[in-house]
């Protein structure tokens, strides 16, 4: 910590330990802690929206509950009486001296007003643009500002700007000093957008070439050449019970090149929900087994690993191969029979979860890693599997297709195969909208579908009851339906609290058609395949992202026979249900991925994911794409010019030492 730093802005140790609560430990962090919001304050007396000047009619009072305050103070607006509640504000106290003159900003419900800001002047002294900053109580939005107005001045030229004069020149931005003033104290909404621009660029920049250096360096590793019979992979894939799309062959050729190169694999293959990437991952480690290395498929779930175990099982009947699921509900004998054989060889490929990278774990010669669904694991995750060989090649499954652009600037230090096209005989997903949480607008062809053979997924967002949220629970549901269908119908409850042994038997007899009914949480939101479940039903819909939805949705209609998702929402917002609506009309997944990251943001579609896509701070990799995008197109281009001119040396190293010691994108 910086305490010497500190000590140039602030004498008291309350408020230097208030900027230790808040990470701030040097006069940078001062100045890079920026604004989350503007408050652009005019005039304004709407019973949602209250930007109004007062008069203090009498002394504040001040309520504590545990640490939580409460102030309560009668002001005079517009010659009528409110009471004006602000929270964790109780410092305010003192300054609320009758007679005073305010401006309250918060939202009005009769004569009472939520105050969000209560500022110690009149309105015509507040007018403009307003820095609002994520503090620590007992520092006010003024104090910082004024703190990081000393610390611009006290830093100076010694202020770290990391974007190359040249760039800085390309795009019009001035030195780092004057956007941080136009950010901290903006005469206008204009000049805020242009301070803003130069810091997210700086932000985007410096990820790229953090990406792009990661690729170069792992593209310059040796790796090794995995030499394969294309005559034996081409009699294999003729043995499959379908013909592989344009799209799966492309894919497919792009990793055997892979394969084949004296340099590692890195490659990120995404897909639409049910477009086969799990046949393009088969041929990947049966390409690797021709090889004569072992491989790995790593999974998030017990249930998914077991059913790409299954799957594997029946494309490889006829091969020599040997076949191992790991995972932890095995006992510690079938656990260690499995430890052994993998030391010595005798697995070719072990599909699992977590267990496969465990310290235990040993492999003679592993040279292919897939993980699925990616972004549900860590990075240490996957390195530490990828660490169980040498010069592996790896391998990155997704089934939340985004832009090939996009996911280029997101995953920059990946190669990208995507697949498109579905396998011929799909039928699209019928989907509808219902407002409400009742089954009865659809409960006779439910029936009629239930008793011409057919199965139903029921989902909810929530396993048990809670008072809190008045939705759906995965229990509640399963009682009312036992009770509705009891005689007729099993109905069967699988949720992620249930032990893996118990979830795994109610998924079987799901596929045996023991159980007609399954009432699920999203634990089958992947790889779950029961070809004769037709007809989903979602509860609560407006709770899921629309991704979310469409990897639901994308567990019927898997066989050749029409299919069904039926949303079920109580929404009375407008954006939720717009939402709702557009997955009626819309069953491709790059365009439903695209919308809701344009509605909700990667982190929330993505998950937490590698690579620093939830790690901006500033920028937002769908907003501010195009921003994105150029400062990918530099990175490659400074690069360039570093092996080319030695140019660029000082950002270089910046970057090598950010790889070095983990800060910055590098998980």
């Amino acid at each position: 910590m910086h305490m010497d730093e500190l000590k140039k802005l602030t004498t008291s140790e309350k408020r230097k330990s208030l900027f230790l609560e808040m990470g701030i430990s040097t006069l940078q962090d001062v100045v890079m802690h920026l604004p989350y919001r503007y408050d652009e304050i005019e005039e304004c007396f709407e019973d949602d929206k209250v930007i109004a000047e007062g008069t203090v009619l009498e002394n504040a009072k001040v309520f504590f509950k545990g640490r939580l305050s409460r102030l309560s103070v009668k002001v005079l607006i517009k010659n009528e009486e409110y009471t004006v509640t602000i929270f964790n504000r109780h410092f305010l106290r003192q300054h609320l001296s009758l007679g005073k003159i305010v401006t309250i900003i918060g939202k009005k419900e009769g004569h009472r007003i939520t105050a969000s800001q209560l500022l110690l002047k009149g309105l015509d002294e507040q007018k403009g643009m307003h820095s609002v900053y994520s503090l620590k109580e007992g520092m006010t939005d003024k104090m910082f500002s004024g703190y990081v107005k000393k610390a611009l001045s006290l830093i100076g030229d010694k202020l770290e700007d990391f974007v190359p004069l040249d760039y800085k020149r390309k795009y019009g931005f001035k030195d780092k000093y004057a956007s941080l003033m136009k950010v901290h104290f903006p005469k206008n909404k204009e000049e805020m957008i242009e301070g803003m621009k130069h810091l997210k660029y700086e932000e985007f920049l410096k990820f790229q070439l953090t990406m792009q250096y990661i690729k170069l360096e792992r593209e310059q590793e040796a790796g090794i050449a995995k030499i394969f019979s294309h005559q034996e992979m081409n009699a294999f894939i003729k043995t499959l019970p379908f013909k592989l799309t344009i799209d799966q062959q492309k894919a497919c050729l792009e990793i055997f090149a892979d394969i084949e190169k004296p340099a590692m694999m890195y490659r990120f293959l995404q897909g639409d929900v049910g477009s086969g990437k799990t046949v393009v991952s088969s041929l990947a480690l049966y390409a690797n087994y021709l090889s004569h290395y072992q491989g790995a498929l790593m999974a998030p779930t017990e249930v998914l690993a077991t059913q790409h175990y299954e799957t594997l099982k029946s494309f490889f009947k006829n091969t020599d191969l040997s076949l191992a699921l790991l995972v932890g509900s095995l006992s510690i004998k079938e656990k260690e029979d499995i430890y052994e054989k993998l030391e010595q060889g005798e697995i070719d490929i072990i599909v699992g979860t977590h267990a496969l990278f465990q310290e235990k774990v040993n492999y003679k010669n592993l040279g292919l890693v897939i993980t699925d669904e990616q972004h549900r694991f860590g990075v240490r995750q996957r390195q530490a599997l990828k660490n169980k060989g040498k010069n592996v090649d790896f391998l990155l499954m997704s089934a939340t297709p985004i832009p090939r652009t996009l996911a280029l600037a997101i995953f920059g230090d990946m190669d990208v195969s995507e697949i498109h096209s579905m396998p011929a005989g799909r039928l699209p997903v019928k989907t509808k909208y219902f407002k409400g949480n009742s089954m009865k607008p659809f409960l006779s062809h439910l029936i009629s579908y239930l008793n011409e053979g057919g199965q139903v997924y029921v989902i909810t967002s929530m396993i048990e009851d809670n008072e809190d949220y008045p939705l759906k629970s995965a229990t509640q549901v399963y009682d009312a339906m036992s009770r509705y269908f009891k005689g007729h119908y099993q109905v069967g409850l699988l949720h992620g609290n249930m032990k893996e042994e118990e979830k795994r038997q109610v998924m079987n007899d799901f596929h045996d058609r023991k159980i007609q009914i399954l009432v699920s949480t999203t634990v089958v939101e992947v790889g779950i395949d029961v070809k004769n479940a037709n007809m989903m039903i979602i509860y609560d819909a407006e709770r899921f992202g629309l991704s979310s939805i469409h990897q639901l949705r994308g567990r019927v209609g898997r066989g050749g026979e029409q299919s069904y998702c039926y949303l079920l929402s109580n929404a009375t917002n407008k954006e939720a249900i717009d939402r709702l609506q557009f997955m009626e009309n819309h069953t491709d997944g790059y365009e439903i991925s695209q919308y809701d990251l344009e509605i909700r943001g990667p982190g929330e579609v993505l998950g937490q994911r590698q690579s620093g896509v939830n790690q901006f701070v500033l920028g937002d990799a769908i907003k501010d794409f195009d921003l994105l995008r150029m400062a990918r197109n530099d990175a490659i281009e400074m690069i360039e010019s570093y092996y080319k001119y030695n140019e660029y040396s000082e950002y270089l190293s910046v970057i090598k030492q950010n790889i070095k010691t983990g800060n910055e994108y590098v998980d």
